[in-house]
């Protein structure tokens, strides 16, 4: 489920208008270039010591490592699965049928083989329409899914942030890579995979 990997957008902050504006507040100052570079991204605490404003987290790694995001993936792929195994069934099951039926050879008349032909475009269009009502079931159980968890992962970030006090905390990841930068000191991942794990042992059932 490709698609399905892709659905959980942490906060994503539009990197291009962070650029702009971290530009433009870093040219108002004389610093020296190594200067501007730094306080792009931190800032100084009471101590005197750097804090980082922006962070990343790295999506395709979460969708790896994160055990609720796993089951749910592997519970869709199952599905996904079980759909196309019943619907290659049927059609082999239709297709016995008409094998069957020829087999009869001249002895089929007219009549029966126009019958036997309706009756043969009616059962696939049931499989096919079968196949559709269990696709877009599917697909709603897939998106109540990526809420479900996208709702989990800005709650668990929200409350992450408390401590952190991060101004950005940037996704990236497959589709979605639009850090043409990205510092490894600002990358957050693990921190977030183990928050995660810890919090929600047992996925929540959709």
């Amino acid at each position: 489920m490709k698609q399905f990997s892709l659905i959980i957008n942490i906060l994503l902050v539009g990197a291009v208008a962070i650029l702009f504006y971290l530009h433009f507040t870093g040219n108002k100052t004389n610093h020296t270039e190594a200067e501007k570079h730094t306080s792009n991204y931190w800032l100084k605490d009471s101590c005197g010591d750097n804090i980082p404003v922006v962070a990343y987290v790295e999506l395709d790694s979460l969708n790896n490592n994160v055990s609720f995001i796993k089951v749910r993936k592997k519970e869709l792929e199952v599905e996904q699965k079980n759909i196309a195994q019943d619907y290659e069934a049927a059609y082999r099951s239709l297709t016995a049928e008409k094998d069957e039926f020829l087999k009869r050879g001249n002895a089929i008349t007219q009549a029966e083989a126009e019958a036997f032909q309706g009756k043969l475009g009616q059962k696939q269009q049931e499989i096919e329409n079968n196949r559709q009502v269990k696709a877009q079931r599917l697909a709603e159980k897939s998106a109540k899914i990526m809420e479900d968890m996208q709702t989990r992962v800005r709650t668990f970030m929200k409350e992450y942030n408390k401590t952190k006090n991060y101004s950005y905390i940037l996704a990236t990841g497959t589709g979605l890579d639009y850090l043409f930068f990205k510092d490894s000191t600002l990358n957050i991942t693990n921190d977030v995979i183990r928050g995660l794990n810890a919090q929600m042992k047992e996925p929540a059932k959709p």
